[in-house]
């Protein structure tokens, strides 16, 4: 019985320690709080240029989803919330806030169709489509080095890295604090 033990069931146990050792590393963020965010150029949905620095001075959330990612859809309705409730506000360290959608995606249309759907109104959104078979291989997925969705990376006004996955309810409660009456 030890010889069997020894044999198939600790070799067992290494390997799948490993093979999650692994996968959490390959999970772990290029950048977190603190960082600078890296910045890119992009082309938005409308055809029209944007560039990240263009948002200095102003709160932003990067938001990576996906039409076909059932919990991107289903904060969609949350961040929906949160941009009409604090579009037009005032901050005491920023000049606004803001919300950049970067659809990662093999299929424009369902990309398009999704940002129609769940009423995404902000003015930036990106599309991140992979040249490869594989998901996250766009050139800001990479840039970025997400592997799940959603993600999100909340930025103040100078682009350094607040919060990597902050809920909607999170950046609201830091968002209420900074408020200017």
């Amino acid at each position: 019985m030890k010889k069997w033990i020894s044999k198939w069931i600790l070799p067992a146990l290494l390997a799948l320690g490993l093979v999650y050792g692994i996968k959490y590393i390959y999970k772990l963020p290029r950048y977190s709080g603190g960082d600078q965010a890296p910045g890119f150029e992009a082309v938005l949905a409308g055809g029209q240029q944007f560039r990240l620095s263009d948002l200095e001075g102003q709160y932003v959330l990067l938001d990576f989803w996906g039409s076909w990612c059932g919990p991107c859809r289903a904060e969609n309705r949350q961040w929906v919330a949160l941009y009409s409730t604090l579009k037009g506000a005032s901050f005491s360290d920023a000049k606004g806030f803001t919300i950049v959608n970067i659809g990662v995606e093999r299929k424009p249309e369902s990309w398009e169709r999704a940002i129609v759907m769940d009423q995404l109104d902000w003015p930036y959104h990106i599309l991140d489509q992979s040249s490869s078979l594989r998901f996250f291989m766009g050139p800001l997925a990479r840039l970025y080095a997400v592997r799940e969705l959603p993600s999100t990376f909340f930025l103040g006004p100078q682009g350094q890295i607040i919060g990597r996955n902050w809920t909607p309810v999170q950046i609201a409660d830091y968002l209420q604090k900074r408020l200017t009456k």
